[in-house]
């Protein structure tokens, strides 16, 4: 005679177990892993973002003695994107990047770039200048040299 058994073996239980506690200690440690932001991310961020505000210029045809607070590239202590969304205050904004623990910096120090229509930097930013990025456990920095080109590294 046998007997109809409902359940699990031991075996699969212990298995369940094991897949469990792996998937969360993988969520846990990346919930809680590293808290701070990186340098290299928001470099690549920061690259994207002044690329973006020189397309902008490029394409915006005004005359170059224009100059729209859209199109210029602003660099404060915490504050690195168009010269309106820093000032203005714009989260919501894409050309904009700042954060409670990032810092930017110049060399040579500026804090206002303008872009000829030909996407190249003007006035004290014309012979090119390196934007540094600080962030608590990283560093990086990103070229924008005379005639415009964005790279990571200095200068």
């Amino acid at each position: 005679m046998q007997r109809n058994q409902k359940g699990f073996t031991l075996v699969e239980l212990i298995v369940v177990i094991l897949l469990v506690s792996i998937l969360s200690v993988y969520a846990a440690s990346r919930f809680s892993g590293v808290s701070s932001v990186s340098a290299y991310a928001a470099r690549e961020q920061a690259i994207s973002i002044i690329r973006q505000i020189q397309l902008d210029r490029m394409q915006s045809n005004l005359s170059s003695t224009t100059t729209d607070s859209d199109y210029t590239l602003y660099v404060s202590g915490s504050c690195l994107g168009s010269y309106q969304a820093c000032n203005l205050g714009g989260n919501s904004r894409s050309d904009i990047l700042q954060g409670n623990e990032l810092s930017f910096s110049t060399s040579p120090p500026v804090s206002v770039i303008e872009f000829s229509l030909l996407g190249n930097p003007l006035g004290s930013a014309a012979s090119g200048v390196t934007i540094s990025i600080d962030a608590p456990a990283s560093q990086s920095s990103v070229c924008l040299n005379s005639q415009g080109y964005v790279s990571q590294g200095p200068c």
